[in-house]
């Protein structure tokens, strides 16, 4: 059985972690820019959704690409494309020349993780997929984590914009370690195979693919649901501090980091289709329990069991699309759709949670999105049972 090229494997989760940390630095502190560039509430909206618009549109287009011409290029290209807009958003005037730059760095997004995924995807031994991609994604993990906190120290002592540059350093650290250090494109086993990648029908028609789309899309929709209404609900039921809500938001990024190696090792090992439900249910249960929380304790509990919930179901979720990927011959094409997945998810979510806090309750929002996050995870069940595809895979 062939090892791990753990050269290829450093320089992606180092480029990643990078590109990831810039992000982190700077999205967080946009909302001030865009009010001290006179910005409306909706403004602000639109600059946060550009991103998510274009990089929801382009993410099929550089997932398929990567599967015919490589996925080194789009990698250094997304990267130095990060740089570059770091050094823009300073020149940046107006709001809607901030929203183009946004919209522009959905595009480098799009061409930035799906790829990336889909080379790790493509290196993994067999039978340890669980394990590597638990691996890897602790590298966005660790960037989600440390980028604000870096953000806000850089702002605080040396103004926003040495906070973009800082996020410029960081996109071009990453895109020279894939540059010098990731094997020529021709030397890639997808420019090697002399398979045809599956066509996109082919993809969509897949009930296994469409199983792992809906439950990444609920999961991710329930996250955007405890990011955009569980700071509203801490604040107007228990008169929370901002301090005590950056801890609630942030405990379950950390847990489900910390959980995604161990359980992507154990889903090597036992069922991976078993660690997705017992996830799902987790998190079905720590979302409607915000719900019924009483204080700061009773929703960092529930911080804590999201956490372990993504952290369980997600490096078994993403073995099972690299398994898929290789099957198909199309390891780009299906990053792109679980990327859109969360893409969709986070942007869905907030909109429906939305409109359910303005006509219904507000507690209401957190049994919405158990219910979508039950239903998605009986459908991994049902699909895979059905198909009697063998439960350890």
């Amino acid at each position: 059985m062939p090892s791990l090229d753990k050269k290829i494997f450093g320089v992606l989760f180092f480029s990643i972690f990078s590109a990831v940390t810039g992000v982190g630095i700077v999205v967080p502190l946009l909302p001030v820019y865009a009010h001290s560039l006179g910005s409306s509430g909706i403004y602000i909206g639109l600059i946060f959704g550009a991103f998510s618009l274009s990089r929801t549109f382009f993410l099929p287009y550089f997932g398929r690409q990567s599967d015919m011409k490589g996925r080194k290029p789009f990698i250094v290209i997304g990267l130095l494309a990060y740089a570059i807009i770091s050094i823009a958003f300073i020149f940046t005037e107006s709001i809607e020349t901030l929203i183009l730059v946004r919209f522009i760095q959905g595009i480098a997004s799009a061409m930035i993780m799906p790829v990336s995924q889909a080379y790790v995807g493509d290196i993994t031994p067999v039978g340890r997929e669980g394990f590597v991609m638990g691996l890897f994604n602790l590298s966005m993990f660790l960037g989600l984590g440390i980028g604000p906190i870096i953000g806000g120290f850089t702002n605080y002592h040396f103004g926003l914009y040495a906070a973009f540059l800082f996020m410029g350093f960081f996109a071009l650290t990453g895109c020279l370690l894939s540059l010098f250090f990731l094997p020529p494109t021709r030397l890639e086993r997808v420019t090697s195979s002399e398979l045809e990648p599956v066509k996109w029908l082919t993809l969509l028609k897949d009930t296994h693919i469409n199983s792992l789309f809906w439950f990444r899309f609920a999961h991710t929709a329930c996250i955007g649901i405890i990011w955009g209404f569980l700071p509203i609900m801490a604040t107007l039921n228990f008169s929370m501090p901002s301090s005590h809500i950056g801890i609630l938001v942030t405990t379950g990024i950390i847990v489900s980091g910390i959980v995604q190696v161990p359980v992507g090792y154990l889903a090597d090992r036992i069922s991976k289709v078993r660690l997705i439900v017992f996830g799902g249910i987790i998190i079905s249960i720590s979302v409607i329990s915000f719900q019924w929380s009483s204080d700061f304790w009773d929703m960092f509990m529930a911080s804590v069991f999201l956490g372990i919930g993504g952290g369980m179901a997600t490096p078994a979720l993403m073995a099972l699309a690299v398994i898929k990927g290789h099957k198909v011959t199309a390891m780009g094409s299906v990053m792109s759709l679980m990327t859109m997945a969360h893409s969709l998810g986070m942007l869905a979510g907030s909109l429906a949670a939305g409109f359910i806090m303005d006509n219904f309750q507000l507690q209401s929002v957190f049994t919405l999105g158990a219910m979508i996050m039950v239903v998605s995870t009986g459908l991994v069940l049902i699909i895979f049972n059905r198909s009697k595809n063998d439960m350890t895979t």
